[in-house]
């Protein structure tokens, strides 16, 4: 049995959720093995549905939900490849402290965090300011830093964070629901993935899950475009609650393709001149960032199906018109 096998099995039986990444057969490309090794370059607007999953499916089925504690699935996987191994941390009930080092010698500290030199420095420092933390399970990564693995709190759901851009501080990012780590045993440009403290997950300190925890979020009522009052914009008023609806109903998972599935149903609508993008943004945009989506991912898909939506126009010929 190789290693990697042994490690994705001792992983699941901790009740960690694993999943293939690439193998690391590219050593002058260290991502190149962090990243899922299925379905292969495909996201949820521009599945081709040629993956085995997503065809049997109909829809994309990304990492987070093919990543399991099955032994049976693990051994299947790993015994035909050497695959890294990744932990998907929604599923686990995880949510990692990512401890990062500088990449290059422009990468320093805000001044907000001078003196400090990396993220373990910055995690240190927020621990004294706000009550310390607990020993927990903890890999060193392939570039030095720590992930440090804590129980996810009950409550509401964690996502990922970046450093300051609305995470813990410089070079401390975070992992939980819609994110994954590396896991032990994996390597990355020959550089390896190790155990440095092997111990049960301690739960999250409380002080760390207060600075992560999402703000309250309001009840969702979407702003209406500027629409003519007759029957077409009647007509188009119900189009838009329609896919807001859609979109708000999607279950955790499903909501950035719902996301793209609205943008390209009043997309068709823009291209054939009844709408405008940013009639479409104003209502899509707030609805998915109500969610929980990511600003930037929400923008993207947005656009991408915005894009998608214009190569089938939809115009509003009759609707409205006197009869005769």
């Amino acid at each position: 049995m190789s290693d990697l096998l042994t490690a994705a099995l001792a992983h699941a039986a901790r009740g960690w959720h694993v999943f293939p990444l690439r193998p690391d057969d590219r050593p002058d490309n260290p991502d190149h093995a962090k990243r899922p090794a299925f379905p292969n370059r495909c996201t949820a607007e521009h599945c081709p549905r040629t993956d085995p999953r997503c065809r049997a499916a109909g829809r994309h089925v990304g990492w987070e939900e093919r990543a399991t504690t099955d032994p049976d699935r693990i051994r299947r996987a790993w015994s035909t490849r050497p695959y890294g191994i990744g932990i998907a941390c929604g599923p686990s009930g995880l949510v990692v402290v990512d401890l990062d080092v500088p990449k290059h010698a422009d990468d320093t500290p805000p001044p907000q965090w001078a003196g400090a030199c990396d993220g373990l420095d910055v995690f240190a420092t927020l621990a004294n300011r706000h009550g310390g933390i607990d020993a927990t399970y903890t890999v060193t990564t392939a570039s030095g830093g720590s992930h440090l693995y804590y129980r996810h709190p009950a409550g509401p759901r964690l996502r990922n964070t970046t450093g300051d851009r609305g995470g813990l501080g410089w070079k401390v990012d975070t992992r939980a629901h819609g994110g994954y780590v590396v896991g032990a045993a994996s390597t990355a440009a020959g550089h390896p993935y190790a155990v440095a403290l092997d111990c049960d997950a301690a739960p999250l300190p409380a002080w760390v899950g207060g600075l992560l925890a999402p703000a309250p979020r309001t009840a969702y009522r979407p702003a209406p475009a500027a629409l003519p009052p007759d029957r077409r914009g009647a007509y188009l008023a119900a189009a838009i609650r329609r896919q807001v609806s859609h979109l708000t109903a999607a279950p955790e998972g499903q909501r950035n393709h719902a996301l793209f599935a609205s943008a390209v149903a009043l997309g068709q609508l823009v291209a054939g001149g009844a709408l405008t993008d940013a009639d479409v943004s104003a209502v899509l945009e707030p609805a998915a960032l109500s969610l929980g989506l990511p600003a930037g991912e929400v923008a993207r898909t947005i656009a991408s199906g915005l894009r998608t939506g214009a190569n089938n126009p939809r115009t509003l010929a009759g609707v409205g018109r006197a009869a005769a």
